[in-house]
């Protein structure tokens, strides 16, 4: 039986080993940030201001991808803003999963009743444009990181909702559901027991790919200045800055866009990869 297990047993994906790597250097980065920036990401020195990275010409030593428009390290910013990009992530993803999943797998399930009202609730959510309503929230709230991980867990809930409800029906039309309940096990312990876990892959990458969307979101609200104070570094603050003097200082926008767009295809890659090697229906 263990022979056949390991044999059986899928290898890790490219598409899981490239994406898990680079989501390791961003979480060392960031809890390790003090430790690993070369520089404080709120020193500014007027004298280093918009210096190339150390590879053009007229470089300084010590500064490897170069300075912004005050002087500021640009790697120790982008270093220091994974810390607020990660926080966003991991604290707005797992509270709307949370949430969402537990409306979804009740809705599901039970059908009925309780159906009809997450439904209709998930319908008028839907109505609001959510870059817009993440917008009006954060106006609403304050700015701040705790109002951007509000905003996103109060937005986002709907998508867990609306895929974990889909999943949950077609799973509780299975053969093994009739049986669990022909063995006389409680609703309850048919729910927790045999629908979750077969659910939970889906729940999983589902919330990787969140922990994305997440990343884009407080960047647009960094970008629009609604997220956390303007000294703070966030990737997005610095895309916006660097959009102000892109003719000058190219590295000061590409940079922090760079290190979004592969902690983004990252988090979405992560999350199908592990889908794809622990859905019981794909092993």
């Amino acid at each position: 039986m263990a022979e056949a297990a390991i044999r059986h047993r899928r290898p890790l994906s490219w598409r899981l080993i490239l994406s898990g790597g680079w989501l390791t250097i961003v979480i060392v980065c960031a809890v390790f940030a003090p430790l690993i920036a070369p520089h404080d990401p709120l020193a500014q020195d007027l004298l280093l201001e918009r210096l190339p990275p150390v590879w053009v010409s007229g470089s300084e030593p010590g500064f490897i991808l170069g300075t912004d428009g005050l002087g500021r390290d640009v790697l120790s910013r982008i270093i220091y803003g994974a810390r607020i990009a990660l926080t966003v992530a991991f604290v707005a993803a797992t509270a709307a999963c949370v949430f969402g999943s537990f409306m979804g797998l009740i809705a599901g399930y039970y059908r009925g009743w309780v159906d009809q009202i997450v439904s209709r609730i998930v319908d008028i959510w839907m109505s609001f444009p959510p870059v817009l309503f993440s917008i009006l929230l954060v106006a609403v709230l304050g700015t701040g990181l705790h109002s951007v991980i509000i905003a996103i867990a109060v937005i986002d809930w709907i998508r867990f909702c609306r895929v974990v409800r889909a999943e949950t029906l077609v799973q509780t039309r299975m053969d093994y559901i009739d049986s669990a309940r022909a063995a006389g096990f409680s609703r309850l312990s048919i729910l927790a027991r045999e629908v979750f876990p077969n659910v939970l892959p889906t729940i999983v990458a589902l919330l990787s790919l969140e922990m994305g969307i997440a990343v884009i979101v407080e960047a647009i609200l960094s970008f629009v200045n609604l997220s956390i104070s303007t000294d703070d570094p966030t990737w997005g603050g610095m895309i916006a800055e660097g959009r102000t003097i892109i003719h000058f200082a190219w590295w000061v926008l590409v940079f922090p866009l760079i290190a979004l767009f592969l902690t983004v295809l990252a988090f979405s890659q992560f999350g199908e990869g592990l889908k794809d090697r622990f859905d019981p229906v794909l092993r």
